[in-house]
């Protein structure tokens, strides 16, 4: 598997692999190996989040959804 990263981001992984005293492909392989580990089956007769709105009644309708970006909440000083 080829992998292209965004130098940035490249850079920050790399920093973070170096850290750990770990090269940038083991440290790769870790995170990848914990992400795969961290993953929780899904209970019996649920969806993903994705099948369900795939499956929506609502799908194909051209929805607009906005929300008022100048409520603020309050702030206590």
């Amino acid at each position: 598997m080829k992998l292209e990263l965004k130098p940035e981001l490249e850079a920050g992984l790399l920093a973070q692999a170096h850290a750990r005293g770990l090269s940038l492909l083991e440290y790769l392989n870790e995170v990848l190996a914990r992400a795969a580990v961290s993953e929780k089956p899904r209970p019996a007769g649920r969806k993903s989040l994705a099948l369900l709105f795939a499956e929506s009644p609502l799908k194909g309708l051209d929805l607009k959804f906005e929300r008022d970006q100048d409520m603020v909440r309050p702030v206590k000083l």
